[in-house]
């Protein structure tokens, strides 16, 4: 019996991998653990499910096992797999990409504001599986012109920073667990309306799709909608019309951070699906509301950056940690309002 359970949506990456909880029939034979799964798992390999099990992302009554298990009546076995692939072929694009770490087994990139993850409906070229496509011939997923070769998460269109991309079945798995473990450590760098009133915090509700708009996501207070939650934030800079927040990242959800801090009362930058294109804090007159014009056409784009990415690494099971610079646009707007802010005070 399967019983389908949530799944992973990280921060601007929704459904990559599937959970899922099989019981045991009563009547079942003893079967090895890599020969009982295929039979529920859709256009998975015996190893994948084998690389699986090595990951630990496959267990049995809550206990990690080996292939060799002998699968017993009423055994509890839940796992997370890449789900399978989209048809469509992929389009191979020699795109740079900004290489921040690269070996055998996974390769880190910063990935620039404009760049959509994967193709899509009316993006199926110029993406960055695009480019992964190009640049790296045996992707895990990429076999059967499948849709997201090595994505083991994703970022917004709009947001700029840091993604890992894994080289091979094994490291796929072993960082999906990761995720759906929220052991991976995520650190954004948001450009806010408003200061908050408290230095840090914690927002903990659920978010779901938005049943006005569903291309936007939502926060519900009925925990019977949505998904659980949780951002953690902190103060960095108070420039009194705007604040520059660190935001770390509990769970995933799509817009987390951008629906969660609209939520606070303290919109995104220049994020005009959230309404963060609009002056939101300060007095509407002439000088004030063309220096904000001017920091809008100099970021066009919601004020997110995914800053830095810890995790452990799959083969040498030590800690990676990965942290970038502000883009450009980003810096140059942040320091425009310190610039304006301290004019003010002094």
């Amino acid at each position: 019996m399967i019983e389908e359970q949530d799944n992973i949506e990280n921060e601007e990456e929704d459904e990559l991998f599937e959970h899922q909880r099989i019981v045991v029939d009563k009547g079942q034979v003893m079967m090895r653990l890599d020969k009982y799964l295929p039979h529920f798992t859709k256009n998975v390999s015996r190893n994948k499910i084998q690389n699986s099990i090595d990951a630990e992302a496959i267990k049995v009554n809550g206990i990690t096992v080996k292939a060799s298990y002998k699968v017993k009546p009423l055994d509890v076995i839940t796992f997370s797999l890449p789900r399978p692939p989209r048809d469509h072929e992929l389009l191979e694009e020699d795109i740079p990409l900004n290489i921040v770490y690269e070996d055998e087994d996974l390769m880190v990139v910063n990935k620039p504001a404009g760049m959509v993850v994967h193709p899509a409906v009316g993006n199926w070229s110029g993406t960055l599986v695009n480019g992964l496509v190009y640049y790296l011939k045996n992707l895990p997923t990429h076999r059967n012109g499948e849709i997201r070769p090595g994505l083991v998460h994703r970022i917004d269109k709009d947001t700029s920073g840091l993604l890992v991309i894994a080289k091979n079945d094994f490291s796929m798995t072993f960082l999906a667990k990761q995720f759906s473990d929220h052991s991976i450590e995520r650190t954004y760098y948001a450009l806010v309306w408003g200061v908050p009133k408290e230095v840090t915090g914690t927002i903990h509700n659920h978010i779901g799709r938005s049943l006005k708009n569903r291309k936007l996501s939502e926060v519900y207070l009925d925990a019977s909608h949505g998904k659980e939650s949780i951002t953690h934030y902190k103060i960095l800079k108070d420039l009194r019309y705007v604040s520059l927040i660190q935001c770390n990242l509990e769970t995933g959800r799509t817009h987390q951070i951008r629906v969660h801090m609209k939520f606070l009362g303290h919109t995104l930058f220049s994020d005009s699906e959230y309404g963060g294109d609009k002056i939101l804090r300060g007095q509407q007159f002439s000088n004030y509301k063309k220096f904000v014009e001017n920091c809008f056409e100099v970021m066009p784009r919601q004020a997110l950056h995914a800053k830095t990415l810890g995790f452990v690494h799959p083969r040498t099971k030590e800690w990676m940690q990965f942290d970038t610079e502000l883009p450009d646009d980003f810096k140059a707007v942040l320091e425009k309002w310190e610039g304006y802010v301290n004019n003010e005070r002094s």
